[in-house]
């Protein structure tokens, strides 16, 4: 039966020769996975809808296993992306993380939006840094993660001098931070940053400015909560710290 569906490509695998095993996110389905075959030829039909990252509805074959995807048509092609190698990382990891923390065939229309506007904002030219801790503060939730970040973790005060405990699994007051002595020391700045991406409406995003310094702050408290909870080891997310370190060179 043909079904047609809006969805992300988020993962592409060589099948054979000539074909392409593609893992879509969809607006309607969730997760799946479809057979693009020829896809591998330069002049298939199903080239350039099957290439990492593109936005289309897709007209699939549905059946008990594996289905295939007929026919496509691009809504966006994230051109600008795939067109600089610090935003392919950087779109890369968002696809690989929204992959490893999907099931498969669980819808989820508000997850679908924020995976396509992360992607859209990034071609567009917003921050990459800034949209990718939004994207991670907003998978928590669907790792099953839930951050105390709108009062101490320790004795639940909402006011004072923040920091943020790994241990306690979220912020920690000045008067609790002998209860952890490994706390992460941050400014108030990145405080209300953790606090905004966790809990604010990505379509609602202005032109966001961070400092360097807070950029380092978010991103150090961020990796290491998930070090400790999510289980998860990305080779995107090394690559991304590689190119940091690269990047800090120049």
């Amino acid at each position: 039966m043909l079904q047609k569906c809006e969805g992300i490509v988020i993962r592409t695998t060589d099948y054979g020769e000539t074909n392409k095993i593609v893992t879509l996110y969809t607006r309607e389905w969730g997760k799946i996975g479809v057979m693009a075959r020829g896809a591998k030829k330069p002049n298939s039909r199903l080239s350039s809808i099957s290439q990492l990252f593109t936005h289309g509805y897709y007209l699939v074959q549905k059946g008990t296993g594996l289905g295939s995807v007929q026919q496509g048509e691009i809504i966006t092609s994230m051109r600008s992306i795939g067109e600089d190698i610090f935003l392919t990382a950087y779109a890369s990891y968002i696809v690989e993380l929204t992959d490893k923390c999907t099931e498969e065939k669980k819808p989820n229309p508000f997850h679908f939006e924020l995976l396509y506007q992360t992607l859209n904002y990034m071609n567009e030219g917003f921050d990459p840094d800034v949209l990718m801790n939004i994207y991670e503060m907003k998978m928590l939730n669907v790792l099953g993660m839930y951050p105390i970040l709108n009062q101490c973790s320790v004795c639940g005060s909402t006011d004072g001098l923040f920091s943020f405990s790994i241990r306690e699994g979220g912020i920690i007051c000045h008067r609790c931070l002998d209860k952890d002595p490994y706390h992460l020391k941050i400014s108030q700045a990145t405080v209300k940053l953790l606090r905004l991406f966790y809990y604010f409406d990505l379509s609602r995003l202005g032109n966001i400015s961070v400092k360097q310094e807070t950029k380092i702050e978010l991103k150090k408290v961020i990796s290491a909560y998930y070090e400790e909870y999510s289980g998860l080891y990305l080779k995107t997310k090394k690559f991304l710290s590689s190119m940091d370190q690269f990047r800090n060179l120049l």
